[in-house]
């Protein structure tokens, strides 16, 4: 392959980064991708070329295009190709400068005047999907040439952008093009024959739910020992089916304990809800599930290999054991082996319908059905094993305590949503009235029904909304799922369901139909798409609705959404109305544990910051009562809270997700300055993943501008915070060093996002040392 380069992609060789394996097996891969796009000419036009980078600004495709395209014949060749990678890739500082300093000097004047800064940074903005109104852009444009025109002549030279970057340690040698990563061979896979095994740190992070999994299975082997050992001296099977038996009575039973939330919820509270995983009760129902169904197969199989063994010495037909009731054939009457089949088919069924993709893939309702087979599961299993009552006794009755309760609590209230917010990357922002009897800590959750979306569905959600806010409750919902679409949709377009039977309601309904929808200070009509943009600045105004009274029919009730003009901010859409639902609830999580910290580490993705809003704002408010009441303390503590120090990291894909909680972080920001001016008690960390480094030549000028125009307004311009939002990911190594750094006391990390994350997360929280929690329903 390397006989077959040309000769000039030789000569372009540096000195030192040719001729070793590693870099001509770079030369081959280059080849290759070079091969796969270019024609039968071996040549890459502006088109393909586009194509390949995947660039979203053409501006910056064309800019890099004439660049590499040395000889101006309109085409870039393998030669030109590898040049200018070699370059980028494996230049030195000040080649890659002069490069950046071309892409920017559009004219080819030897020099980057103001239009010239305008016209990259707005391609900037949009190859890191940033958003900024046009005064902001002249701002940075202003601010970035300010800086770096030192000689005050308008336009900046390559001596002068050399000066300003320097100046950010790192970053000469970092500048590269992210695009160009299609021409990077993929890292070699490497395949570790045995697992990696647990540090020392990894076991201490673990040793609760190692603990309570090793007590879990040493029961279950004494349980099946002892069962098998009183049936030793007959069939082998016969050992083996009673000791799976044995094993399904206690798994059978046990299996209620996790889902008793109300009881877990007053259990972390004590010292043994310290010391056990509670936090993994949804894992071990599905653990203790998984386990179930195993041990039926080897029960049934078992008795079924004894039963084959009878009918071969003559006892019987196989299929008269299985199907017919026979005296002494086990269980009420002996009918075993028929609900032992029985029981099969249900096991069976809740399994696969308990999956991921049934759960999550829009057909909750098969989930939620079939789950409630338990309840003939378990009716069976007291016809089929006469012994299991003494086992589900305390459970069972646990269990069915907890639903009369939750049913009746739930049931006994109709609340209202009386306000909603619809805000961008469809999140629904639902406010509804707070019991007055209803406590709850920051962090827990609720289950969540409303009957105009499915009358029977529950569904879980955190409490975003700190418990000091006494009358009502908030919940920011992200449209994930069916249900959660169709109640996001629901709202977008309010639309009263059946209103059959209520003349006076389809007359108003009529006429809110016939009637444009205005938004404040104007007469059109502006209609919200599924789109984010078309989302800005939209509002409804209806009027005229009768309301419901406490005589209204449940069926009027149930689908009541009367509306009225209000004013909203940019990026969300807002309505006032009364829509009836249920909550049961609240129930607590991992959360509670970060009163008890020293130092806690907040990390939310996306719409995992739902947790956290209540809980930050739990904790500024106790912060301004400590400050008020001890201004020179530097711990934030009372009986039940000790805190140091707080960290709460955001990490958002886009610009417009950063808009469900920009009026809670503003406050929480200006209550610290008010409260403690320099005081870094609470530091926010925000991350923007869609919006490319420092380190990229296509975005090495806007991060530059938007820290400088910060710096000098100390403001964000893109969230309009105080704390600067961070371009790319968060570099975990980095961010958790220095909270170490920082010795504050007990670290604790607490988590809420997506389940890959997570496990980075959990994997750099080992290497320091820190407790991790994740958040789990």
């Amino acid at each position: 392959m390397l006989a077959a380069l040309p000769i000039p992609l030789l000569a372009l060789q540096a000195p030192g980064t040719m001729g070793t394996a590693e870099d001509a097996a770079w030369l081959r891969w280059v080849t290759e991708r070079f091969q796969s796009i270019a024609g039968h000419d071996e040549e890459i036009g502006l088109e393909e070329f586009k194509a390949a980078l995947q660039v979203k600004e053409s501006f910056f495709a064309e800019r890099f295009f004439a660049l590499f395209d040395v000889d101006g014949s309109g085409t870039i060749s393998l030669a030109e190709l590898h040049g200018a990678l070699a370059l980028l890739l494996r230049g030195t500082a000040a080649d890659k400068l002069r490069f950046l300093f071309q892409v920017y000097d559009v004219d080819g004047s030897g020099s980057i005047d103001a239009a010239e800064l305008l016209l990259v940074l707005r391609a900037c903005l949009r190859e890191s999907a940033i958003s900024l109104p046009p005064q902001r852009l002249h701002d940075m444009a202003r601010v970035l040439l300010e800086a770096a025109d030192q000689d005050g002549n308008g336009s900046i030279t390559f001596q002068e952008l050399q000066q300003q970057l320097e100046a950010v340690p790192g970053l000469m040698e970092s500048l590269t093009i992210s695009a160009a990563s299609w021409l990077k061979p993929p890292a070699p896979t490497r395949h570790s024959r045995r697992p990696r095994c647990p540090t020392s740190r990894s076991w201490h992070n673990h040793r609760g739910q190692l603990a309570f999994l090793g007590g879990y299975v040493s029961l279950n082997l004494l349980l099946f020992t002892l069962a098998a050992l009183r049936h030793f001296g007959g069939s082998g099977w016969v050992a083996a089916a009673r000791g799976c038996g044995q094993c399904l009575n206690f798994n059978c039973a046990f299996i209620a304990v996790p889902m008793l939330r109300r009881c877990l919820t007053r259990l972390r509270a004590t010292p043994a809800g310290r010391a056990l995983p509670l936090e993994h009760c949804v894992a071990l129902h599905q653990l203790v599930g998984s386990a179930v169904l195993a041990l039926a197969v080897l029960h049934a199989g078992a008795h079924v290999a004894n039963y084959g063994r009878l009918a071969q010495d003559g006892h019987g037909a196989l299929s008269e054991f299985l199907l017919v009731a026979r005296p002494g054939g086990g269980g009420f009457g002996g009918t075993a082996p028929q609900t032992g089949l029985a029981l099969q088919l249900l096991l069976f069924a809740m399994l696969a319908f308990s999956s991921p993709c049934v759960r999550r893939g829009g057909h909750f309702e098969l989930f939620y059905w079939s789950h409630l087979s338990y309840v003939p599961v378990w009716a069976l299993l007291l016809f089929h094993a006469p012994n299991f009552w003494k086992w589900f006794l305390v459970p069972g009755g646990l269990f069915v305590l907890e639903k009369a309760v939750g049913t009746a609590v739930s049931r006994a209230v109709g609340l209202r949503i009386v306000e909603v917010h619809l805000l961008p990357s469809q999140v629904t922002h639902l406010v509804i009235q707070r019991p007055r009897s209803f406590r709850f800590e920051p962090g827990d959750y609720i289950y969540l029904n409303i009957p105009a979306i499915a009358a029977y569905e529950w569904h879980p959600f955190s409490i975003s909304s700190a418990p000091e806010q006494q009358d009502t409750i908030w919940l920011h919902i992200r449209s994930l799922g069916q249900w959660t679409t169709r109640l996001y949709e629901f709202f977008r377009q309010p639309e009263p369901l059946q209103p059959h039977g209520n003349l006076e309601r389809k007359r108003w309904w009529q006429r809110v139909q016939a009637t444009p929808c205005t938004t404040p200070g104007t007469s059109g009509c502006s209609v919200p798409s599924t789109g984010d943009a078309a989302i800005e600045l939209t509002s409804y105004r209806r009027s005229g609705a009768p309301t419901t009274t406490r005589g209204t029919e449940d069926g009027d009730r149930d689908w009541d959404t009367s509306l009225q003009a209000v004013s909203v901010g940019p990026g969300e859409s807002q309505q006032l109305c009364s829509i009836k639902c249920y909550i049961d609830g609240p129930y607590g999580t991992p959360t509670r544990r970060i009163f008890t910290s020293e130092h806690a580490v907040l990390i939310g993705a996306g719409i995992g910051i739902t947790p956290f809003a209540s809980i930050l704002q739990s904790i500024m408010y106790r912060y301004r009562q400590r400050k008020q009441s001890c201004p020179s303390c530097e711990t934030v503590w009372d009986e039940d809270m000790a805190l140091r120090k707080v960290d709460f990291i955001w990490i958002n894909r886009d610009q417009q997700h950063f808009e469900w909680f920009l009026d809670l972080l503003a406050a929480l920001e200006l209550q610290q300055e008010e409260q403690d001016p320099g005081g870094r008690f609470l530091e926010l960390h925000l991350y923007m993943t869609s919006a490319l480094g420092r380190s990229d030549v296509k975005a090495v000028g806007l991060q530059l501008a938007l820290d400088l125009l910060a710096a000098k307004e100390q403001r964000d311009s893109i969230t309009g915070l105080r704390t600067r939002t961070q371009p790319g990911r968060p570099d975990w190594s980095q961010v958790l060093g220095r909270v170490a750094e920082e010795r504050k006391g007990k670290v604790h990390v607490f988590f809420c996002g997506s389940p890959a994350l997570a496990k980075v997360v959990r994997m750099h929280c080992e290497r320091f040392g820190f407790r991790f929690f994740k958040e789990n329903f």
